[in-house]
């Protein structure tokens, strides 16, 4: 929303001149978020051709056979048939599929409801490692930060590149990603049968920067640290020590080959003590430092010139 916003107007007045947004529901009542926060409708989902888009915002994953009622499944299903595109944000792909909208299409998923999707979805293969997927007239992201590359998007096509560009910068998003760039923390395909591990991995990638021991990460999952032990040599042939240190070296890999950030810096981002620990584990475990980053002050100088290339 803060994409359109900035975009649709001078500075940040937010008045809807160059783009317009409504958010829908087939009552009027407030809709309660899962944080708490209640959201006003201001329109009747009714009608959908009069819309450029229809974006569904996906919440929390519950134990739910149904999450969208029948009548806004079937505006969806009137929206499609008419061409209007459908975007979901987040879990919000788990709506369309639910509701038979995404068959023959691709479909973007956040790497941490990727197993959620397919255990829900049997024989699909969501994408889990681009920031967002646009397939003709379904549009997926991964949410996060990938709602706001994919706003701009839409921007970028409707409204022009700079207003786009002017939004991520008011946003403090330094520079503009494309759907094929990797979900941050994405780029370590962990798959492992045991649930627990897999829930430890899922863990451990959420906490790069200060990362759990193996006896905090068995007591969140109450079991014993030799028990957890057992259970990740079994699931991934390897220590959950190790794990956890080849998914920080993994997503430092892919910090380093993007060149705009310092060692120094990659090396506190993934929870490594100082910079020295970093790259010796790296070139342990990984292999040579990508070409990119042999200079710490050339990651700086190519940080400045994105900057200023965005700015301008």
């Amino acid at each position: 929303m803060d994409v359109l916003r900035l975009a649709a107007d001078d500075g940040d007045g937010s008045r809807q001149i160059n783009c317009t947004w409504k958010i829908l529901s087939s009552k009027m009542t407030p809709i309660a978020s899962s944080c708490g926060i209640s959201v006003q409708p201001n329109e009747h989902a009714f009608e959908p051709r009069e819309y450029d888009y229809l974006v569904v915002v996906g919440g929390v994953l519950r134990n739910s056979p149904v999450r969208l009622e029948p009548s806004l499944v079937r505006f969806l299903k009137t929206a499609a048939a008419s061409g209007t595109p459908l975007v979901a944000l987040c879990t919000g792909v788990f709506d369309l599929t639910e509701a038979g909208l995404m068959k023959g299409y691709r479909c973007c998923v956040s790497w941490f409801h990727h197993d959620d999707f397919r255990n829900k979805f049997l024989g699909t293969e969501p994408i889990s490692d681009q920031l967002y997927v646009v397939d003709r007239d379904r549009l997926t992201c991964s949410g996060g930060v990938g709602s706001a590359h994919l706003a701009a998007l839409l921007v970028d096509r409707h409204v022009g590149t700079a207003a786009a560009i002017k939004s991520l910068n008011i946003m403090m998003i330094d520079r503009v990603l494309n759907g094929e760039d990797p979900q941050p923390q994405s780029n370590v395909p962990l798959i492992a049968s045991d649930e627990l591990v897999q829930k430890a991995i899922h863990f451990m990638r959420q906490r790069m920067s200060l990362p759990p021991s193996s006896l905090e990460i068995a007591e969140r999952f109450g079991i014993s640290r030799r028990q957890l032990e057992r259970r990740f040599q079994i699931a991934t042939g390897s220590s959950p020590a190790r794990v956890g240190r080849l998914i920080r070296l993994k997503h430092g890999g892919l910090l380093l080959a993007r060149g705009d950030r310092s060692v120094e810096e990659i090396a506190e981002a993934t929870g490594f003590c100082d910079l020295s620990h970093f790259v010796r584990s790296y070139r342990k475990e990984i292999g040579p430092l990508p070409a990119k980053t042999s200079s710490v002050s050339g990651s700086k100088s190519q940080s400045a010139r994105t900057r200023a290339h965005l700015k301008a």
